[in-house]
């Protein structure tokens, strides 16, 4: 088990983690949180070598990809840079990529009634006025679960907030910055339920967002 202790705050710089094998040839993994070593309830995030492909695989309790570079491919299509894609409970597909790609994965994670199928290419997808400056592309909600973009002006400050069920965050540009700390792009945080904090930006930045998923 690794950062499974859902009840403390995890803080990791992705950019300085060592890739560690996969059982498929060609791809690895910098693994931030997971049940058991091939099943269960997973966060990662994965490269595929450029020709590389994945055994036909199924997602008992559902699958969750923000391709971060180059293009992923299964046999429903081909998911550039920049697409959010939710394979719900009962799904399976047999993926690969021929030029090489790096995607942010969640596995395990879903509710069983969260049967949505999604594909959002956030390059082409519109962008909404959030509180003060902040624009907010939302990807995905079932009950309390919420999933967006959220874009930050430079010098931006967002008021103090509390996360009922917890939120996750992966800083995709720029640098994000609370009272606890400043992270870079790459960094992934996972805040329990009911934590706090008053977070800010000097420069532009771009993360990825999840709330209310996490045990309460």
């Amino acid at each position: 088990m690794l950062n499974m202790d859902f009840s403390e705050r995890i803080v990791i710089d992705t950019s300085k983690q060592d890739w560690v094998s996969s059982p498929a040839g060609g791809v690895v993994r910098k693994p931030l949180a997971r049940e058991e070593a091939e099943r269960g309830h997973a966060t990662s995030i994965v490269r595929y070598e450029p020709g590389a492909s994945f055994q036909r695989h199924e997602h008992p309790q559902g699958e969750e990809i923000l391709v971060l570079e180059g293009v992923f491919s299964d046999e429903n299509g081909d998911y550039p840079a920049g697409t959010y894609i939710r394979n719900p409970p009962g799904s399976g597909h047999a993926p690969f990529s021929k030029e090489g790609c790096t995607l942010l994965v969640k596995l395990h994670q879903f509710d069983h009634r969260d049967t949505s199928a999604v594909r959002i290419d956030t390059n082409k997808a519109s962008w909404l006025p959030g509180i003060g400056e902040l624009q907010v592309m939302p990807l995905h909600e079932f009950e309390h679960e919420h999933v967006a973009l959220v874009k930050w002006p430079a010098n931006e400050v967002f008021q103090p907030h509390r996360h009922f069920g917890g939120e996750e965050i992966f800083v995709l540009n720029g640098e994000f910055c609370d009272e606890h700390g400043r992270y870079p792009a790459g960094t992934w945080i996972r805040s329990p339920h009911l934590s706090q904090h008053h977070p800010f930006v000097d420069k532009e930045t771009v993360i990825w967002v999840k709330t209310g998923h996490l045990p309460v």
